[in-house]
């Protein structure tokens, strides 16, 4: 084999799964994104009354 094959091969071994890995999670955050765009905001079951609506407990300040 010539030295320029070899670091031919070498860049493809290494290259081809860096930029497959690249791309499934650039979808992968896309799908993310989406998906919680999509869905409705969450209230927190047991929130503070007359607070900020933190969950009780969360914060010092909750619990006086």
């Amino acid at each position: 084999m010539q030295p320029g094959s070899v670091s031919l091969f070498d860049m493809a071994i290494c290259g081809i799964p860096a930029v497959a890995f690249a791309i499934w999670q650039i979808v992968s955050v896309s799908r993310e994104i989406t998906k919680d765009r999509q869905a409705p905001p969450s209230v927190p079951e047991r929130a503070s009354p007359d607070r900020a609506g933190h969950p009780i407990g969360q914060h010092r300040l909750d619990d006086r």
